[in-house]
């Protein structure tokens, strides 16, 4: 069975579409009509990831929950998955929408997606909401004692081990899922937790990608600084988990290069903030766009 094979889940007022982008073939799943909001999920996730948010908004949005290059029901390629690659297929997506600007919304390694997009075409997007991400300018003296965080990694970046792990572990992936939620018991069900396994193993060369790529090139630019030079022009809203394991409230603090970010953080709340606060998440995305 290859990727487009694979049964899809189910959500009431999904019309899905493929959208062929700087030569791969991405998968959409859009809802309802109005203000566009381009909605990008994390890892280890597809579209389905913003299940409970896309009823509280579709009435009076359109909103596009797109599948990542390699992720979901989209094309995988050899390469292509650094950051700037797939914010360069964002922004290829949007004009083959014809959307001169939109709304974005996104999660984990889609909100760090999200910050280039920003960064790289602001007048394209009208506000940014980022969940359980840092921003490219988080202090040194903040990341380095909160890289043990980052531990499982090890297990997920290097070319034939990561994608071994990937496809031959569905442990792994369960418990980076249930790791990163506050009350695993009450976010996840068992239908949804093999949903996301599943589709993991398929896009285990996208992963495995996603995070090698992040290795060799961003870590050693957010050392060097070289986000530093790019000011955030874009109203952006960061929300983060006050029991995030992964992005604690300490990786969304200090100087930020913006002339207009917030962050809040929120009581209770781990690393799946789409699926453990979709209510507090809808509205949040609902006040920043009547607010800009």
């Amino acid at each position: 069975m290859t990727i487009s094979e694979r049964p899809m889940p189910q959500l009431e007022g999904a019309a899905h579409r493929y959208v062929t982008v700087r030569g791969v073939r991405l998968h959409l799943a859009e809802f309802g009509s109005g203000e566009p909001v381009v909605l990008l999920h994390g890892f280890p996730q597809h579209w389905y990831a913003w299940r409970r948010v896309v009823p509280l908004l579709a009435a009076d949005h359109r909103l596009i929950c797109v599948d990542l290059r390699g992720f979901g029901w989209s094309e995988q390629s050899r390469t292509g998955y650094d950051t700037d690659s797939l914010a360069a297929d964002v922004l290829a997506l949007l004009d083959e929408l014809g959307l001169e600007q939109t709304t974005l919304a996104a999660h984990n390694w889609g909100a760090g997606v999200g910050f280039r997009v920003c960064q790289r075409a602001p007048e394209r997007v009208r506000a940014f909401l980022a969940l359980n991400m840092a921003h490219p300018w988080t202090r040194h003296r903040d990341v380095l004692p909160n890289l043990w965080r980052m531990w499982f990694t090890a297990f997920v970046e290097y070319p034939l081990l990561g994608r071994l792990v990937l496809r031959h572990w569905p442990a792994f992936t369960r418990f980076l899922l249930r790791h990163g939620a506050a009350d695993p018991a009450v976010v996840w069900s068992e239908a949804e937790l093999t949903e996301f396994t599943e589709a993991t193993r398929f896009s285990a060369h996208a992963g495995q990608s996603l995070f090698w790529s992040y290795v060799v090139r961003d870590i050693p630019a957010g050392f060097r600084g070289t986000h530093r030079s790019t000011r955030l022009t874009v109203p952006t809203r960061v929300l983060g988990g006050e029991l995030d394991p992964v992005i604690p409230p300490a990786l969304l603090r200090g100087e930020a290069y913006a002339d207009d970010l917030t962050v809040r953080i929120v009581p209770g709340a781990g690393h799946q903030l789409p699926e453990e606060q979709p209510e507090l998440v809808a509205e949040e995305l609902r006040k920043l766009i009547a607010s800009h």
